[in-house]
């Protein structure tokens, strides 16, 4: 039988290192399809997952990128399909994960036609992909691979592949030796970028003088772990993360500060305020008002892509280098400060931060303190745990009460911050380790919009992992709750029930009608034994926790202003009004009114 196109490209992706394939069948991919079934047969193919919607997908394929620092893929079908993978392939883009889509298409001989499904993708993809391409020849199937892939793997980005149906079962044909045709092959290896000499010594000279040191590192860092490290002794300076670096360093370190931003802690912002030097480190931390002021500090950035530098606060030395390689060449550099009170001064407000974290995530709620769920979970999670966090009010305790270990990874989706992604993140965690445990903290919202269905796709594979320790938990509180306290704090507003209310979904009985263990709380005080029940389980586990929407997820610093916009929403007709006032937010109110007693 003669090599169909399919069967060269799904080759070809076998030759550059694919082994797995997140997707959803249609016609309009079939030949790609029949190809991996024909290469699985043959013992030479790569794994087809099926899962239950493209977006998901598209997910997938990002949390593979992520956790794995390898190429994610994902499939679909031309028309509809090819479009949902668009916010998946976006969050992919907007935290520089190397991704491939690959897409089908309508025949070629109906193209321009206006027929079935035939939608002109490359102008679809063209926003969100470094590099998309619709293969109009067999023979140019083999270089559109091979920059597809050599791209997305070089530019931390999206490449899309896009395969007319009839192109997929024509006859392969090797490009000629002749013009009009050209030679590809693939491989890539990453290069060592460094900046030069100078521009170290400038950048040393700038930190050498600074006495209040402040370095704030995103996901660029984590190759770089053990050099920031050493970065931040010699330095005597406390270190920030931004959420997507939030498991490049644990924090057990007494000099880590945790998160930074609206989601961040109240050490991190105090540092931010007060430091006269900033080193930033692959990171593109969007918040500009949560890193010190203009003027206030002088700054030096690294960073291995060039238009994230001198981005969010401008930098006396720009350094275009790998993180690791460029600290190594700079650290002999540096010279080591006597003075520690900035980093001891850092020290101390850290560990009186995790007290008042304990306080707050301990303190009475209606029924369960959602912060608890996560204060919990955190000391008893394994070394080799990884765990996910979608966005809305549980990304904020994913980002405060989470308290990461060494060994650990945790994501969620950055740029974008995106409803949707923890489980399909972790089910991709979970493909790509197997036998470590994987948790995936998630809204009611989320769960709704698109999780709940994921569910059956764990159920679908899980007992080929051969360790079933994959955790959904569901803070159930029958609001979308980060938008509600945005409502309240940013506008001014009150909660609007129309847009605000969701249904009380039984999460944990529908995981048990799929055949997974569904675990039920609503006691603060059977938190801690769910959790150890849930974390030895032989089987993927829902663990659902009735929460209370009313703990605020207020920022570390609220300001004057929003107390203000706040208060004036209370006083509209909120119906949490009077919980709200008298639990946790009247914690945080009282660091603003002026009232305080100081």
């Amino acid at each position: 039988m003669a090599m169909k196109t399919s069967d060269f490209f799904v080759a070809r992706l076998k030759a550059w290192g694919v082994t797995r394939i997140y997707g959803y069948p249609g016609d309009g991919i079939n030949g790609v399809l029949g190809a991996i079934q024909r290469a699985n047969k043959a013992g030479a193919g790569i794994e087809f997952i099926q899962v239950r919607h493209e977006e998901m997908a598209a997910f997938m394929a990002a949390g593979h990128a992520k956790f794995t620092s390898e190429l994610g893929v994902c499939l679909s079908t031309g028309g509809p399909g090819a479009t949902h993978l668009l916010t998946g392939l976006y969050d992919a883009k907007m935290d520089h994960a190397p991704v491939l889509a690959i897409s089908g298409q309508a025949e070629t001989t109906s193209r321009g036609s206006n027929y079935q499904q035939e939608l002109n993708l490359d102008r679809v993809f063209s926003d969100v992909a470094n590099f998309v391409q619709e293969a109009a020849a067999p023979a140019q199937v083999r270089h559109l691979v091979d920059r597809g892939v050599r791209i997305a793997k070089a530019q931390n980005g999206v490449a899309v592949l896009i395969l007319p149906k009839d192109l997929q079962d024509e006859p392969w044909q090797e490009p000629q030796h002749t013009h009009g045709f050209t030679h590809s092959g693939p491989g890539y290896q990453r290069p060592k970028v460094v900046p030069y000499e100078d521009d170290l010594q400038r950048a040393a000279e700038i930190l050498n003088a600074g006495k209040k040191v402040a370095i704030l590192i995103g996901s660029g860092a984590r190759g770089a772990a053990v050099e920031v490290v050493q970065a931040a002794n010699v330095l005597g300076a406390g270190v920030a993360k931004a959420l997507l670096g939030k498991d490049v360093l644990p924090d057990d370190a007494p000099f880590v500060t945790g998160s930074i931003g609206l989601l961040g802690t109240k050490p991190s912002s105090e540092m931010m305020k007060n430091c006269d030097t900033l080193l930033m480190i692959g990171s593109g931390f969007p918040w500009t008002e949560f890193l010190p002021e203009e003027g206030k500090a002088r700054s030096v950035q690294i960073d291995i892509d060039p238009s994230m530098l001198g981005l969010r606060y401008p930098c006396e030395v720009n350094l275009h280098g790998d993180a690791a390689e460029t600290l190594r060449a700079l650290l002999p550099l540096l010279q080591y400060k006597a003075d520690r009170s900035w980093q001891e001064n850092i020290a101390r407000q850290v560990q009186e931060w995790w007290q008042v974290m304990e306080e707050r995530a301990m303190a009475p709620a209606k029924p369960v303190n959602p912060q608890r769920v996560v204060w919990e979970m955190s000391p008893l999670l394994p070394e080799d745990a990884i765990v996910t966090s979608d966005s809305g009010s549980c990304a904020n305790w994913f980002a405060r009460d989470y308290r990461v270990k060494q060994g650990q990874r945790a994501t969620l989706s950055g740029g974008l911050a995106c409803m949707g992604a923890a489980v399909p993140y972790a089910i991709a965690a979970k493909f790509a380790f197997p036998h470590q445990p994987v948790v995936a903290l998630v809204g009611d919202g989320a769960m709704q919009m698109n999780n709940m269905a994921e569910l059956i796709t764990i159920q679908k594979y899980w007992q080929g992992w051969g360790d079933g320790r994959l955790i959904v938990c569901v803070f159930n509180n029958q609001d979308l709750n980060q938008v509600t306290w945005e409502q309240r704090v940013m506008e001014g507003n009150p909660r609007f029930e129309a847009s605000q209310d969701i249904p009380n979904v039984h999460y944990a009985a529908f995981a048990e009608m799929l055949g997974l263990k569904g675990i039920f709380v609503d006691d603060p005080e059977k938190l801690s034994a769910a959790w150890q029940e849930a974390l030895s389980s032989d089987r993927p586990v829902v663990l659902e926790v009735k929460t209370d929407p009313e703990v605020a997820p207020l920022p570390p610093h609220i300001t004057f202003k929003q107390a203000k916009a706040f208060m004036t929403s209370m006083l509209k007709g909120d119906r949490g009004a009077a919980q709200v006032i008298g639990d946790t937010a009247s914690q945080l109110l009282n660091e603003v009114l002026p009232t305080k007693k100081r």
